[in-house]
């Protein structure tokens, strides 16, 4: 499973980067104006740090301007692939941007109906939000799972990106899954490498060793 990072900040992005475990990056606006930027300054700046597909969001509503935002974005960087949220508009857009070679990430995705219809009109991505469905008292990890089996049945190019990742244990549901990509947040990342007993053996070890040194 690939692991791309959910977040704009530049020093978390060379942080997991660094690990040589990082293969992208989403963003959305929310994430983007708590840097205090803009999109196409942020993702030139992230294009320059990390080898890898980066989803940068439109934030146009009716096809056409959709459309023409996306070619801007794509224009940026040959990583950039844009971010659109699910609609008939956005359906419009993908199969236009798609059989231009911009690659389109749908997000909001919360039913297999929708992945599917993303699927058939060209996405490069469909971006199922699994935390999200968790609030409002549904398992996210199921239509996720069910997200996967319906792309991989009929044979789409698309893959399935596990979103509003909120902890270690959807990631591990993600990968059981056989979902292709998860896009998981810094802090989640840093819980994942992190385990008490790698704790309690690295101070065993050093305890250890530190006596054979007397």
């Amino acid at each position: 499973m690939k692991i791309f990072i959910d977040t704009a900040n530049l020093d978390m992005i060379r942080e997991i980067n660094s690990w040589g475990v990082l293969d992208g990056v989403t963003t959305n606006p929310s994430l983007i104006a708590k840097e205090g930027t803009t999109t196409p300054a942020r993702v030139r700046e992230i294009a320059a740090i990390v080898d890898g597909p980066i989803s940068a969001e439109a934030m146009s509503m009716d096809a056409e301007s959709m459309i023409r935002e996306g070619r801007e974005l794509a224009a940026i960087h040959p990583s950039i692939n844009v971010k659109l949220p699910m609609c008939v508009d956005a359906l419009k857009a993908t199969k236009v941007l798609s059989s231009e070679g911009i690659d389109v990430n749908m997000t909001l995705i919360f039913s297999p109906n929708q992945a599917l219809l993303a699927a058939k009109a060209g996405a490069r991505y469909v971006s199922p939000f699994v935390g999200r469905l968790d609030d409002i008292g549904s398992y996210g990890c199921d239509m996720l799972a069910q997200t996967v089996d319906v792309v991989r049945d009929y044979g789409f190019e698309t893959e399935v990106i596990a979103a509003s990742i909120r902890g270690p244990v959807h990631v591990m549901e993600a990968a059981a899954a056989g979902c292709h990509i998860a896009t998981i947040p810094y802090d989640v990342l840093k819980q994942m490498v992190s385990h008490p007993k790698t704790d309690e053996g690295i101070k065993k070890f050093i305890a250890d060793y530190e006596k054979s040194k007397r």
